[in-house]
C-alpha cells in the first residue's frame, strides 16, 4: 500500500514548505554562491565558538597560574582566526548582495514576461497599482530577505547549537540550565508566527490598494480637477491610509512584543549561568576558565537568538510576499495555444516561423456566441459574418452594442464561448496566436506611446526596420512634417506615455507604427474619434492607401469616415440589424441613415460656426 508521506504534516506547515519550495528555481542557478555563503557562515560560527573556548582555556592555563609562557601562541592563533572571520565576512557579504540583486532581477523578469501572456480580461479586472505592487515591490522584498535569512539562519543556528553542545560537554548540569529556556523561546516563536503572517498578508493587500489610489490620483489628476472631486479622492485616500496605519501599527506592536520577550528569555539564561555557575566555581565544581566560557556563551548567545527571532518574523513576512508573487506567476491566461499547436508553430518566445503559412485575411464567424469571463449574459449570440480577404468592414453601433467585442474576437484577444472563427478557412485555434497577432495592425482610440524617441516608438511596429523605412511610414500617414518640426526630429523624446505630444500627434505616430508592421489585417478602433478635424483630414488622406489589399475593420464614431467601406455593419445587442454599403444603407433608411443625417447636420453646423 502506498503511504502518503505528507499526511502527518500539519496543513499550515506543509503549505509553508510548498510556498518556499517555489523559490528554489531562483536560488538554484546560484547554488555555488549559496555553497560559499554557507561555508563562510559555518566557518564564522565555528571560529566564534572556538575563540570563546580558547579564552576560557587561556584563563585556566595562563591567567589563574599567573604564567605567560606560551601565551603568545594563543594570541597569534586568536589573531589568525579573527583574520579568517573578517575575510569570510567580506566574501559572504559580497556574495549575499549579488545574490539579492540577481534573484530580484530574475523574479521581476519572469513576472514581466508572464504579464505579457495574460489575457485582456486580467487587465480589465485588475487595477494597475495592484499589478505594479506585485511585479516590483514584492520581488524586491523577497530578494532582500532570502540571502540575509540564509546568512543569519546558518550562522545563528550553528552558533546556538555549538554553544549548547559545548556547554553540555563541559558541564551538563549548567548546560541544562541554559537549555531549559529554549522550549519557551520555541513555543513563543510558534505562537507569534501565525499572527505575524496574518497581519503581514493584510498589510500587503492594503498596500496594493494604496498603490492603486496613488496611481489613479496621479494619472487622473486632470479629470479630478475638472470634476472638482479632489475632496472625495482625499477622503478615499484617508480611509485606505487609515486602514494601512492601523494594520501597520498592529504589525509593529507584534514585533515590538516579540523580540524584547525573546531577549528577556535569553537574559534569564544568563542569570541562571551566573547564579548556578558561580556557586559551582566556589565549590570547585568547575574552573574559573570554564565559568568564563559559560558566561561568555550565555552573553553572546543573546545576539544570535535575537537575530534568529527576527529572521523568524521576516520569514513569515516574506512568505506573504512569495504567496502574492507565485499567485500571479501561476495565473494562467484564459487564451492559450494547444500543445499540438505549440509543437508545430512554437511559442511566443521560441516561434517556429518556418512552419507559418502566409495569412491572406479571409475571416468567417460561424454561429459565434460570446460572454465575458466575469459576465452574466451573452454579448454576441449566434453571430455569423463573412469577411473576404482584402475587404474593408465598418462597424457602427451604440456603446455596448458589441463593436469592439466583435473585433477583439476576430483578433483572438478573446475566444468565442460558442461557435468558431475561421481565418483563411481554418479555425484560428488550430494556429498559434503569435502567427495571427504578428499580422494585425491595431490602432486604438487612445494611443499609447512608450518612453523614448519618436523613432523608437515607430520602430516598435517592426524592430528590424531601418531609419529610412521609419521615415517612409511616417510620410505615408502624414506624420513626417510635424515630426521634423520638433527640436530633434525623429530623435525627439515623446515623454512618459507620449506626454510631450498632442492626442492627434500621438495618433499619427501610432498609425506610422502600425503601417511599419505591414499587417494583413488592419483594425481602427474609433481611431479618429479623439482628434481634431485637421489631423483627421491628414489621416483620411492616408487611410485608403493603408487599407488597400488588407482586410480591415473600422469601428466608427464619425460616420463620414466610413463611406468608402466595402461593407457597413450596424450592430445592436450583439446582432447585426443592418448591413450593406453606405449607399445601400442610406437608401434603406432606418437606424444608419438617421444617425448619419444627424451627424452630417451637426458637423455642418460646426463648420459654419468655426468658419
Amino acid at each position: 500500500m502506498e503511504i502518503n508521506k505528507t499526511e502527518n504534516i500539519p496543513k499550515e506547515r506543509f503549505h509553508t514548505f510548498k510556498v518556499w519550495g517555489k523559490m528554489l528555481p531562483y536560488i538554484k542557478p546560484y547554488r555555488k554562491w549559496v555553497a560559499v555563503i554557507i561555508a563562510a557562515m559555518l566557518m564564522d560560527a565555528c571560529i566564534a565558538v572556538l575563540d570563546t573556548l580558547i579564552a576560557g582555556y587561556v584563563v585556566d592555563r595562563f591567567i589563574t597560574p599567573r604564567t605567560h609562557q606560551g601565551i603568545a601562541v594563543f594570541a597569534l592563533l586568536y589573531a589568525g582566526m579573527t583574520l579568517m572571520r573578517t575575510l569570510g565576512q567580506i566574501v559572504l557579504g559580497t556574495l549575499a548582495l549579488r545574490l539579492e540583486m540577481y534573484i530580484g532581477r530574475d523574479m521581476k523578469r519572469d513576472l514581466f514576461v508572464h504579464l505579457q501572456t495574460l489575457s485582456f480580461s486580467y487587465y480589465n479586472q485588475t487595477p494597475v497599482g495592484t499589478i505594479v505592487a506585485r511585479a516590483l515591490n514584492d520581488p524586491a522584498r523577497i530578494a532582500e530577505s532570502i540571502p540575509w535569512m540564509m546568512v543569519d539562519g546558518v550562522y545563528c543556528g550553528v552558533y546556538i547549537v555549538a554553544c549548547l553542545g559545548a556547554m553540555l560537554v563541559i558541564n551538563w548540569r549548567l548546560g541544562l540550565l541554559v537549555l531549559a529556556v529554549v522550549p519557551f523561546i520555541t513555543a513563543f516563536t510558534v505562537y507569534f508566527e501565525k499572527r505575524i503572517l496574518k497581519v503581514n498578508r493584510k498589510v500587503r493587500k492594503i498596500n496594493a490598494e494604496l498603490t492603486k489610489n496613488y496611481n489613479e490620483g496621479i494619472s487622473g489628476a486632470k479629470t479630478s480637477k475638472t470634476l472638482v472631486i479632489e475632496d472625495k479622492n482625499l477622503e478615499s485616500f484617508k480611509e485606505v491610509s487609515g486602514r494601512m496605519r492601523r494594520t501597520s501599527i498592529k504589525a509593529v506592536m507584534l514585533d515590538a512584543i516579540y523580540i524584547p520577550v525573546i531577549s528577556f528569555l535569553t537574559a534569564l539564561a544568563v542569570s541562571f549561568v551566573i547564579t548556578g555557575g558561580g556557586n559551582m566555581a566556589m565549590l570547585g565544581g568547575i574552573s574559573i576558565g570554564q565559568l568564563t566560557i559559560f558566561v561568555n556563551f550565555a552573553l553572546r548567545i543573546a545576539d544570535p537568538v535575537g537575530a534568529l527571532a527576527y529572521q523568524a518574523t521576516r520569514f513569515v513576512s516574506t512568505q506573504a510576499n512569495i504567496e502574492r508573487v507565485t499567485e500571479l506567476l501561476e495565473l494562467q491566461p484564459e487564451i492559450t495555444d494547444t500543445p499540438e499547436v505549440i509543437e508545430k508553430y512554437g511559442t511566443s518566445l521560441e516561434p517556429k516561423r518556418e512552419n507559418w503559412e502566409p495569412l491572406k485575411g479571409d475571416i468567417t464567424f460561424e454561429d459565434v456566441t460570446f460572454m465575458y469571463p466575469d459576465g452574466h449574459e451573452n454579448v454576441l449570440e449566434h453571430f455569423d459574418l463573412q469577411v473576404p480577404a482584402g475587404s474593408t468592414v465598418a462597424i457602427v453601433g451604440e456603446t455596448g452594442a458589441g463593436k469592439s467585442t466583435l473585433v477583439n474576437l476576430a483578433c483572438r484577444f478573446f475566444e468565442p464561448t460558442g461557435g468558431r472563427i475561421l481565418i483563411d478557412g481554418r479555425d484560428y485555434r488550430e494556429r498559434s496566436m503569435l502567427w495571427l497577432h504578428t499580422s494585425i495592425g491595431y490602432v486604438l482610440q487612445t494611443p499609447h506611446l512608450f518612453s523614448g524617441s519618436v523613432k523608437d516608438n515607430i520602430r516598435y511596429g517592426r524592430l528590424d526596420a531601418t531609419d529610412e523605412e521609419i521615415e517612409n511610414a511616417a510620410k505615408l500617414v502624414n506624420a513626417h512634417e510635424f515630426i521634423m518640426g520638433m527640436e530633434k526630429g525623429y530623435d525627439s523624446d515623446v515623454g512618459e506615455g507620449g506626454g510631450q505630444l498632442s492626442t492627434g500627434e500621438k495618433q499619427l505616430i501610432s498609425f506610422a507604427r502600425a503601417v511599419l508592421a505591414d499587417p494583413r489585417i488592419f483594425v481602427l478602433d474609433e481611431a479618429t474619434a479623439s482628434i481634431d478635424t485637421k489631423t483627421e483630414a491628414l489621416i483620411q488622406e492616408a487611410i485608403s492607401t493603408l487599407l488597400e489589399g488588407r482586410t480591415s475593420f473600422l469601428i466608427a464614431h464619425r460616420l463620414s469616415t466610413i463611406r468608402k467601406a466595402d461593407m457597413i455593419l450596424v450592430v445592436r445587442d450583439g446582432r447585426i440589424i443592418q448591413r450593406g454599403t453606405h449607399r445601400e444603407l442610406m437608401e434603406q433608411g432606418g437606424y444608419y441613415a438617421d444617425l448619419y443625417n444627424k451627424q452630417f447636420e451637426t458637423e455642418s453646423a460646426e463648420t459654419v460656426f468655426n468658419g
